[in-house]
This record gives structure tokens, sequence and C-alpha cells, in this order.
């Protein structure tokens, strides 16, 4: 989909702030209601704006440990990926979990947790339960320095 400099404009301030209303966004874009609302729909309407969330401190709610684990599999077929898959979207500890190519690893799972205790449940009752999974390595995080949750719209031309 071609966005112009408006949709991009757009999409940065929902990016900064989903809440913003109509009313709001529109002012930040420099449209008038209208406008600014069906170019929103557009927008999510095509798959370009899939949802909106809210973001919060896990640290605050006790989750203060996040770990990123390299998963292997004994067989790269359709049946173990499948089943990986659908299984990992039950756990909600696991934050992310993608397929990878050039490691060791065929996947990297990042898991909240409350503590080490929390972690260890999880790797040794739920993720090196899965069938297919035969070995796993796990590093843990001792500081984010960067955590953004915006999409970057600088490489689309202006």
């Amino acid at each position: 989909m071609e966005l112009d400099r408006t949709d991009k404009r757009i999409i940065e301030e929902l990016q900064k702030d989903g809440s913003l209303s109509n009313l709001e966004l529109a002012e930040k874009v420099g449209l008038s209601p209208s406008p600014c609302s069906r170019r929103v729909k557009h927008l999510e309407d095509s798959g370009v704006i899939v949802g909106k969330a809210v973001l919060l401190d896990a640290e605050k709610l006790g989750l203060n440990l996040t770990a990123i684990i390299q998963v292997s599999m004994d067989r790269h077929t359709p049946d173990r990926f499948e089943n990986f898959d659908k299984t990992l979207e039950g756990y909600p500890e696991v934050v992310t979990c993608s397929l990878i190519t050039g490691q060791a690893a065929d996947y990297l799972v990042e898991v909240l947790v409350t503590d080490m205790a929390h972690y260890q449940e999880f790797l040794l009752n739920k993720l090196t339960t899965i069938s297919g999974v035969t070995g796993v390595h796990s590093s843990f995080v001792l500081r984010k320095i960067i955590n953004r949750t915006a999409v970057p719209l600088d490489h689309l031309s202006r």
C-alpha cells in the first residue's frame, strides 16, 4: 500500500499514543475530523493498522525477569513447527516467538516471568515438554537499552 505524508503522520501519532481521540489526532496532523477518521478507517481496512494496545510496565506487575531462549527442533517438518507454534500460543509467559535462520536454533522465544523459579517451572514443565524440542539455550536480559513498539517509517519514500 502506498502511504502519503498525511498517512505517515497519522500512523506516527497513533504509534506514540493510540488513545488519541479522532479530534486530537486530526489537530495533530492538520486535518479536519471527518477526513482524518476516513483515513484511519482506510488504514485499518487495508491492514496497515491491525489494532491498538495498552503498554504496561512489566516490573510494576512483578514480571522482573526476561529470558531470550533459542530453541532447536529435532525435525524441520511442517507438523513439528505447527505443533510448537500452537503450543506456545497457549503460554502467557511468551511475549514473542520467531522462526529464525542463520543460527543453530530454529526459534527465538522471549518470555517474561516473575523470577528464576518461575522461569525454571516454565522451562522444565512447559517448553521442554513440547514434542520435537531437542535443545534450549537461555540468555537473560540485564537491562533493555531500546524497547520500541513503533514500526519505523523512515524507509518509506516521502
